[in-house]
Order: structure tokens, then C-alpha cells, then sequence
């Protein structure tokens, strides 16, 4: 019995013993295969999950008008404030809230930095919380003020006193500028209306919240590109109908711009892949959506919504993970920069008056050489 017994353990480790070499070299075979992938697809590894989740934005135009202000009036001096520093360190003392912002309170942190008293790193001593807010507020703002070039329209000299009025020269001028580069997402003199109806309830297709803003407007009116960056997504949603989905060209902001115009929706020449410079036409306002049915006006008032979503990392582009922000106080910023568009008779297409040329998109094609030919199919 007792030799019984002990046949009975010997094949039990011997058992286990190949179990566990059967084991090891299926581990081992995984894990060559996936060195293998690794090495054949150069996949990255994947990245740590220390990044901002949640952003509640909600600066006043008043402060955005303020601090893009002192931004760039003090460009090139010899101290220079920048908006994104002034709002997160207002941000520390306010608690993020901005409803109860002061112009006063922004300019006691300009004074104390412009007279050298103070300066970013003196003052955020102590502020936990500046890290967030400045990186928060980077994404959300960050394509908004930088250098650029714009054609300007330049007037004829006048000589002597009965001369006629100035008149506008034949061919444009260029001007390098430092200051707001981006738009309105409504072509200039075309008429809209709209609230702050964020978080408003839905109800077509499910229960859920407004994670937009409603510019109502007429039909036809030409939509702009508010920053420069790539088409992402465009053709049919069932929500959204005809819809362009833009990414800035740092992946922090994917622009969102939806019911758009029913058969012709879209700039002529756009597609998935054409990059786009700030206050081009990419579109018209409509009425499409709320239908599975491709091509259908069920949006009962025209209008254009317009979303901005912030990625701090790719798992929150889709699913329960994404960041939509309130647009509202930053579509009031932006009425100040309306780009201006002229028809074109032959083909009833829209196109901006004035061009422009953004060194993000300059230094885009420069990093990415195969994106050249399809970027710029739509210029």
C-alpha cells in the first residue's frame, strides 16, 4: 500500500513538473511573439495612465479678453506675461471659479510681475494646484495665441488734398502678427443667435446631455475652420448628420462641427486627411440629422453645433473617458476674430478673403513629409 501511495506522488510531481515546463514555454513563445510585433509594427509601450482626467472649464470671456490682452502687449519686451499662467494662477485663488472674475484681480498679478516683484515660480509657491490648471488650460487654449501671417488689404496713398478716397490695392499685402490665430466658427457678416445650452438634455436615439454649442443661423451660412489642424472624421452620423471632426495638430483639441448643409455639405476638395488652416471654409450651416437615413433635414431650427473635445490621452477620444468642454464663454471670445469670405459666382462656393499661414501647419508637413500630398489636396 505504502509503495502504491508513493507511485501515486512520484506521477503527481512528474505531472505537474511537465505541467509547468508546457506552461513556461507557451510564455516563452508569447513572449517572442510579442517581441516579434513590437519589432516588426514598432509598437510603443503602452503609456502611463498619469494624465488629467476630467477638465470642468469655465474662464469668463472677460478673463480670456484680459489675459490673451496682457499676452500680447508685452510679446518680445523684456518681461512677458502669458495668458495661460495668468489664468492658472487666478485659478489657484478662485478655486477654478471664474463667475465672480475681476479685472482688478488679474491686473494685481500683472503689476506684481511686470514691476518684478513677483514672478511665475514666486507666485505659484504653494499653489498644489497650478500644475493642473496651467496643463488644463494649455489644452483647451493652446493653438489660440502665436505667431503668424495674413494677408492685409492695403490702401492706395492719396496725393493732395482733392484727391479721391483711398481705395483697396489690387494685390494684398503680407503682415506677420503675434496674436489671436484663430476664428469664429460663423463666416463674418452672416448673422446667428445662441445661449449657453451645454448640458442640456437630448432625447433622439437615447436620454443624454448637450455636449456642444448651438449657433442658429441661416442655411448656406459658411462654416469656418476655428484652428488649424486635420480632418478626422467626415461623412454621416446619425446625431450629428453631415459632420467634420477637426484635431489640432498637437492632439490636445478635436473640434466637432455638426448638421451641416443637406447634398452640399462640405468645402470643396474636403476629405479625411486634408489639413486645414484657421478661417477656411469647411462647411455650411444645416439642418441634417437625428435620421439613420443618410442625407435627411431632421433638425427642426438650421443651426450649427459646435463641439470641442480635449484628449490628454488617446483612450478618452471615444467612450465614457472623453472630455467634452462648455464652448460658450470661448465662442464669446472669439466673436472678436470673424473671418471674412467672398462667393464665388460659377460655383456658389464660399471661400476666406484673406489667406493665412500658420507655422503649426508649416512644421506639421515638416515632421510628417507623407502627409504632404494628401494635406494639402484641399488648398
Amino acid at each position: 500500500m505504502a509503495f502504491k501511495h508513493i507511485k501515486k506522488a512520484v506521477a503527481a510531481e512528474l505531472f505537474l513538473l511537465l505541467a509547468l515546463c508546457l506552461l513556461f514555454g507557451w510564455r516563452s513563445r508569447q513572449a517572442a511573439s510579442k517581441d516579434t510585433v513590437n519589432e516588426l509594427f514598432e509598437e510603443t509601450p503602452q503609456e502611463s495612465d498619469d494624465f488629467i482626467k476630467w477638465v470642468d472649464f469655465n474662464v469668463t470671456c472677460e478673463a480670456l479678453t484680459d489675459a490673451s490682452r496682457y499676452d500680447i502687449e508685452t510679446h518680445g519686451a523684456a518681461i512677458e506675461l502669458h495668458w495661460i499662467e495668468l489664468l492658472a494662477i487666478l485659478a489657484c485663488q478662485n478655486g477654478g471659479d471664474f463667475s465672480r472674475y475681476r479685472a482688478s484681480d488679474m491686473k494685481a498679478v500683472a503689476d506684481a510681475l511686470l514691476s518684478g516683484e513677483e514672478t511665475i515660480e514666486t507666485l505659484r509657491e504653494g499653489l498644489s494646484s497650478y500644475e493642473y490648471y496651467h496643463d488644463a488650460y494649455q489644452a483647451v487654449l493652446g493653438g489660440m495665441l502665436g505667431e503668424y501671417e495674413i494677408q492685409v488689404k492695403a490702401e492706395q496713398e492719396a496725393a493732395g488734398d482733392n484727391a479721391p478716397a483711398p481705395s483697396l490695392a489690387a494685390e494684398p499685402l503680407w503682415e506677420t502678427r503675434y496674436g489671436l490665430k484663430v476664428f469664429l466658427p460663423i463666416a463674418k457678416n452672416f448673422p446667428y443667435s445662441d445661449y449657453d445650452d451645454f448640458g442640456v438634455s437630448r432625447s433622439y436615439g437615447y436620454s443624454r446631455r448637450h455636449l456642444g454649442h448651438d449657433m442658429m443661423g441661416q442655411v448656406g451660412t459658411p462654416v469656418i475652420a476655428v484652428e488649424s489642424g486635420y480632418v478626422e472624421a467626415l461623412g454621416w452620423n446619425q446625431y450629428g448628420g453631415w459632420r467634420i471632426g477637426i484635431r489640432s495638430f498637437d492632439g490636445m483639441r478635436y473640434y466637432y462641427y455638426a448638421h451641416l448643409r443637406q447634398n452640399r455639405p462640405y468645402g470643396e476638395g474636403l476629405e479625411i486627411g486634408s489639413v486645414v488652416t484657421a478661417g477656411d471654409v469647411i462647411g455650411y450651416l444645416g439642418r441634417t440629422g437625428y435620421s439613420a437615413k443618410e442625407n435627411t433635414n431632421n433638425i427642426d431650427t438650421p443651426h450649427l453645433h459646435f463641439g470641442l473635445q480635449i484628449i490628454f490621452d488617446e483612450s478618452q477620444k471615444e467612450g465614457n473617458a472623453e472630455i467634452w468642454i462648455d464652448c460658450y464663454q470661448i465662442i464669446r471670445f472669439l466673436y472678436q476674430n470673424r473671418c471674412e469670405t467672398v462667393r464665388n459666382d460659377e460655383t456658389k462656393e464660399w471661400t476666406r478673403l484673406l489667406d493665412m499661414i500658420d507655422p503649426a501647419e508649416e512644421e506639421y508637413f515638416r515632421e510628417r513629409p507623407a502627409a504632404t500630398a494628401a494635406g494639402q489636396a484641399f488648398k
